[in-house]
């Protein structure tokens, strides 16, 4: 069986807080007529509820992925929790007989669906003069695009700053829809973040400024890719909105195999995909790496890097001037993981700086940091050397990082940005990971 989890990795998959009481309740035991757990980590049972027959309800851990017969709409549901919440617990009996026909058919066809969706996925376009022609057509679209881009940005500096607090999200939106029709969405992206800027307190005309000033950086690189060293220009091609398939990574790079401490992770919603930023550090190399995973809204994104713990893995990175984001190719073992090694500031600010001369877009960068943290005069964190840094405004009042450190120096993992350190994990006196 796979490894067990424990009841807050279980309870981090809900999608609310009603659904983690309902599946407390059910986890007693008393509701369910059967349960069993069998190679390669596969959980299922029978929960007895308001219908006639019992709800059958099937896990595949090694997604996770859930199928359950009640009429909820909710992902996973409250009986996949709680067959969940009673495994942990160890009170599903492992080793168990054959799974019923019921559950066997649902784990066979998400094995065989997932065998031939690896199988395909090295294989070449199936027509590729016609796959070099739509490149051709995109490569147009985007230069078309970003000359309209730079007219915009020339426009906006010669007309000032000061009536961007009355043009309202239309003002944005109409461009940031042009770089969607131009197959340029990363920048669409970017532009759609500009309409909060005027509304962010003191200085916002300067940092407006700023993100003019990348946008038009990027749009220049990029008419430009052709006199950029081959990872400058995967970077540019990257910001813009030009994917890689996974396959064309992993058959293009090296793995790394590292003991990868699993830092911390931050959920984002956008346009009903969510988004789950992993970070992770080598323990041997010191390389920092982000893993994504995305999912509709209602569906469970990955869950199998669980914070705080260390994993044999090898990671094959995406091509670029820093190379950060990275694939995981193969998961030898799960270790246990101690806390990191925390950093001071003027160490963090430096790697930083040394990471936005070769990437001067990149807007987060993992941050493992000695400190103690402070409410006032604003919420910070200061180390030993007494640099402070600002806590990000929108990670809330942080409470839980306060209630870790007590007043005394606590080791931190999070995201810094040009807005402030935003906190992901602390570890506590007894080197216990706290996700924040």
């Amino acid at each position: 069986m796979a490894e067990r989890w424990d009841r807050v990795r279980v309870l981090a998959l809900a999608p609310d807080a009603p659904s983690q009481r309902a599946a407390h309740s059910l986890a007693s035991g008393r509701s369910w007529l059967l349960t069993g757990a069998a190679e390669p980590g596969a959980l299922w049972g029978e929960c007895r509820g308001s219908a006639a027959t019992p709800y059958r309800t099937v896990v595949d851990l090694a997604g996770p992925a859930y199928r359950c017969s009640c009429p909820s709409r909710k992902f996973p549901c409250k009986h996949a929790l709680a067959l969940l919440l009673l495994w942990a617990d160890g009170s599903v009996e492992e080793d168990a007989d054959e799974p019923p026909d019921w559950a066997a058919s649902w784990l066979t066809g998400r094995a065989g669906r997932a065998g031939r969706a690896q199988a395909g996925e090295p294989g070449e376009p199936k027509d590729p003069k016609t796959a070099a022609r739509r490149a051709e057509q995109r490569e147009a679209r985007v230069a078309t695009g970003l000359g309209e881009l730079d007219r915009w940005l020339c426009d906006q500096v010669r007309q000032g700053l000061a009536a961007s607090q009355q043009a309202g999200y239309g003002h944005w939106d109409d461009i940031a829809a042009r770089m969607i029709d131009a197959q340029a969405p990363g920048l669409a992206e970017r532009l759609r973040a500009l309409a909060s800027v005027p509304y962010s307190g003191a200085g916002w005309e300067g940092r407006l400024l700023e993100e003019y000033a990348l946008l038009r950086l990027l749009a220049v690189a990029y008419l430009r890719q052709a006199e950029l060293p081959s990872p400058l220009r995967e970077t540019v091609r990257s910001r813009i909105g030009f994917s890689l398939r996974q396959a064309d990574v992993l058959a293009g790079g090296e793995p790394v195999r590292d003991h990868w401490q699993v830092l911390g992770r931050r959920d984002l919603e956008q346009d009903r995909i969510r988004t789950r930023r992993t970070w992770l550090q080598g323990r041997k190399t010191g390389r920092p790496a982000l893993a994504l995973s995305f999912a509709p809204v209602g569906q469970v994104l990955d869950d199998t890097l669980t914070v705080g713990t260390d994993a044999d893995a090898d990671l094959v990175f995406y091509p670029g001037a820093v190379p950060l984001r990275a694939i995981v190719l193969t998961k030898h073992d799960a270790l246990d993981g101690g806390p990191p090694a925390g950093d001071t500031i003027a160490g963090l600010l430096a790697s930083y700086a040394a990471a936005l001369a070769g990437d001067p877009w990149l807007d987060s960068w993992p941050a493992v940091l000695d400190v103690t943290p402070a409410r006032s005069p604003v919420p910070a964190v200061s180390d030993a050397a007494g640099r402070a840094l600002p806590l990000h405004q929108g990670a809330g009042d942080c409470w839980r990082l306060f209630a870790v450190s007590g007043g005394r120096p606590v080791t931190v993992a999070g995201e810094w940005t040009p807005r402030g350190l935003w906190p992901l994990t602390a570890w506590d006196e007894a080197g216990r990971a706290v996700v924040l």
